[in-house]
């Protein structure tokens, strides 16, 4: 029980990366809000799996300031405080520079980029007087880029300078700010690769396996605990050795 007693509001959280945190915080004691966008169904039935007096769902458009500020809110009125901020909201539209068009970059931006600072400035107002952590969900490719996703890998990188700057404005407050860079983690999205695909990107990688989104929500606990309390402003690659 690493996080009883703690609570969390975590950002799309109702498939992918994001359940799987919702559910290791759950199962570790705390008590959680998760937002979500489109996916209403699965959202409310994740919460009657978890009970609805331990996790509590909020339609939210992370790209937009009022309704951030409305969820943060209402996050803060169900659970009392937050001790705890996951930005994990995120979307891909892949394509070449040459064809990429202005909505396909600002799409990407807004959502990956733009919503972690909606939501990291509106929760801050409540921990800074109580401190906490904060954990953003960047990717490997803000770190090395890749061929296509040139949108996506701006957005990723974005992430990881916006974390290194939270945690140095707002370390003398007792809040921690830290990222988590996945590889290739096995979600909807990365089942949908055919098996060639998939084959080439495991040869790039030490384990030869696709990641487990339980093992990226497994590093989050950890940020989210105390066992962590002396790191702030790092960046955590969960891929398996990627090269």
């Amino acid at each position: 029980m690493l996080l009883k007693n703690k609570t969390a509001l975590v950002t799309g959280g109702s498939r992918g990366i994001g359940e799987a945190i919702v559910r290791a915080y759950v199962l570790q004691g705390a008590k959680v809000v998760f937002t979500y966008h489109s996916s209403e169904e699965r959202a409310e039935n994740l919460v009657n799996e978890l009970e609805p007096e331990n996790v509590k769902a909020i339609r939210c458009n992370g790209t937009q300031s009022e309704e951030v500020q409305s969820a943060v809110k209402s996050a803060h009125d169900f659970l009392g405080r937050i001790d705890i901020l996951v930005n994990n909201a995120g979307i891909t539209k892949d394509n070449l520079l040459l064809r990429m068009s202005e909505t396909e970059w600002e799409d990407v931006i807004d959502n990956n980029l733009k919503s972690v600072f909606l939501f990291s400035k509106s929760v801050s107002k409540y921990m800074i007087r109580t401190g906490g952590s904060i954990i953003n969900l960047s990717s490997v490719m803000g770190i090395y880029g890749n061929a296509g996703q040139a949108n996506y890998a701006a957005s990723k990188a974005g992430i990881i300078g916006f974390s290194k700057s939270v945690a140095q404005e707002y370390g003398s407050r007792n809040i921690r700010c830290n990222v988590i860079a996945p590889g290739w983690i096995q979600t909807e999205m990365t089942e949908q690769l055919p098996e060639s695909a998939k084959e080439d990107l495991q040869k790039n990688v030490s384990l030869k396996r696709t990641g487990k989104v339980e093992e990226v929500a497994q590093t989050a606990v950890f940020l989210a605990s105390d066992m962590s309390s002396y790191i702030t402003g790092q960046v955590i690659q969960v891929c398996g050795g990627l090269k």
